[in-house]
């Protein structure tokens, strides 16, 4: 017999209803708009380490998107000024106790403003949401240093994969920079801050900016970006948002690069997003947060399948 019922329990349903409610009124409450943008977008992103679902209609291709930041990005040089959005979005073979392929994003922006005056506004959310009056601010680099004894941002790919193989039981051998750098993260950085509660970590390595801008101000160039976690799970990913755009499509160009690379298939540039930035997008910081993973940590649940009213086994 087909099981139908759904995954998560109703207190779980009632808490959902209860925490879209204080995510609104939270920004209701800071003069922040509202807004909504398509789900079906005719360009998906470049980055080699995501995959979006694709359409093949009529018309062309179109993608569910991975994250609403393209679209809002265009509002926002069409002078909607601070926005933000509570919608669905979609990421192939993302599935976990901590991923969902579909799944609830809340993501917004901040015109005059850079990612370190963000951390306080994401700060004081999950104060309001999770009860958690603390947070500590930790620059990558030091956190790497404190974990490793190894400077991070300047070690090469070989003291890596040395380190890697030294921690961990398996290292794959097709990792680059990049990967190893992630994994090592991962799999040894992201389990010591379990139990520090809330940690904003800055000022990733340059190769990690994705959209952010580089803050070449500093002995080794860092990107102008921030990662939340409470209680070891990685909550909210924000930048202080690249605003030129040759500097994004070069971007853009190396990702599909890398995808060739890879041997996977590439991604249509998303010009519309590339005029609208070229344009005169305004300075501004935005942010990405996952709702189900807020929810999950509101009511301690072990997975966000719980808190989800049909998980990707259910639906």
């Amino acid at each position: 017999m087909t099981d139908w019922r759904p995954s998560a329990k109703r207190e779980a349903l009632e808490a959902r209803a209860v925490l879209l409610g204080q995510l609104r009124d939270f920004f209701e409450h800071r003069g922040v708009l509202e807004v909504e943008t398509p789900l079906l977008c005719s360009a998906g992103v470049t980055d080699a380490a995501i995959e979006p679902f694709v359409l093949g209609l009529a018309d062309g291709r179109r993608y569910l998107q991975t994250s609403p930041e393209y679209p809002m990005k265009r509002l926002l040089a069409a002078g909607s000024g601070d926005i933000y959005q509570i919608c669905k979005a979609f990421r192939a073979g993302e599935l976990g106790r901590q991923h969902n392929p579909e799944f609830t994003i809340l993501e917004w922006y901040r015109l005059h403003t850079n990612h370190y005056q963000l951390i306080r506004e994401v700060a004081e959310l999950i104060s309001v949401v999770l009860a958690r009056k603390g947070w500590q601010i930790w620059p990558w680099q030091t956190l790497f240093k404190t974990v490793f004894d190894i400077d991070g941002l300047s070690a090469t790919s070989g003291e890596l994969r040395a380190l890697a193989k030294s921690r961990l039981d398996h290292v794959p051998k097709d990792l680059d920079h990049q990967g190893l750098l992630d994994l090592l993260f991962t799999h040894c950085v992201e389990p010591v801050i379990a139990d520090w509660g809330v940690v904003f970590v800055v000022d990733y390595p340059a190769s990690q900016a994705a959209l952010a801008r580089v803050m070449v101000d500093r002995p080794i160039p860092v990107a102008a970006r921030f990662e939340c976690y409470v209680d070891g799970i990685e909550l909210a990913n924000g930048y202080w948002e690249c605003v030129d755009s040759r500097e994004l499509e070069r971007r853009f160009e190396a990702d599909n690069d890398q995808r060739r690379a890879l041997g996977i298939e590439t991604r249509p540039l998303d010009s519309a997003l590339l005029a609208a930035v070229g344009s005169g997008m305004p300075e501004c910081a935005g942010v990405a947060l996952g709702v189900d993973r807020l929810l999950a940590l509101q009511l301690g649940l072990a997975s966000i399948s719980d808190a989800i009213s049909f998980d990707w086994q259910a639906s």
